[in-house]
């Protein structure tokens, strides 16, 4: 009767490793790897929209802010001016530092 169960036990580990095994071994065949490129650029691909849509969003709240301080009559002040390589008092030379 222990022989019968260790028996068992030896068949069900067997089966578990050898499905394991195999489902590692198609992830190489050329179908899985296909499989896998698709999955990555999906996602790629969706990283890349969200990204898009939160520069988008952002884009929108700075314009809105830029049309408040119009309509209002106020100077708008550049937070960002001097990243820009178009910024009043930057010069080429400064750049080349």
């Amino acid at each position: 009767m222990k022989r019968l169960l260790w028996l068992g036990v030896g068949l069900a580990v067997g089966a578990i490793v050898v499905r394991k095994v195999t489902r590692k071994a198609n992830e190489f065949t050329p179908t899985g790897i296909a499989t896998s490129l698709s999955q990555s650029a999906g996602g790629l691909v969706e990283s890349l929209r969200s990204f898009v849509d939160d520069v988008r969003e952002g884009m929108a709240e700075r314009e809105q802010e830029i049309h408040e301080a119009f309509a209002a009559g106020e100077l708008y002040e550049d937070k960002f001016a001097e990243l820009r390589d178009d910024a009043p008092g930057r010069h080429a030379s400064e750049d080349q530092r």
